[in-house]
């Protein structure tokens, strides 16, 4: 079990942990909410839990709780610049189906 992110996901979360001045890394999540059912959480992390799962990627920590672990097995998360809009792409192949706007999904 894996979650991934790109070199311009780890490049845009490293600058953020910078310019907060700590963190060990970043916490990849989902909650129940939205359309669809459920979403994605981030959150900086100074210290993980000791059931969390720890991913390094680019010099990057993702750290994922073993309930959402389920859920982004296997997703790619990417950061993403459309005109005046920026924000974090997740490629999971889990997801049976997205809400129009987006913002949750369905396994």
């Amino acid at each position: 079990m894996a979650i991934t992110m790109t070199e311009k996901a780890a490049a845009h979360v490293r600058q953020q942990l910078d310019q907060r001045g700590a963190g060990l890394g970043i916490r990849v999540g989902v909650k129940t909410t939205g359309c669809s059912g459920m979403a994605y959480v981030l959150e900086f992390v100074d210290e993980a839990d000791n059931d969390d799962a720890v991913f390094e990627n680019h010099g990057v920590s993702l750290i994922v709780d073993p309930k959402s672990l389920v859920y982004i097995d296997g997703t790619v998360m990417d950061f993403v610049k459309e005109g005046l809009n920026e924000g974090f792409e997740f490629k999971n192949p889990n997801i049976a189906g997205e809400c129009g706007c987006g913002e949750s999904f369905t396994v």
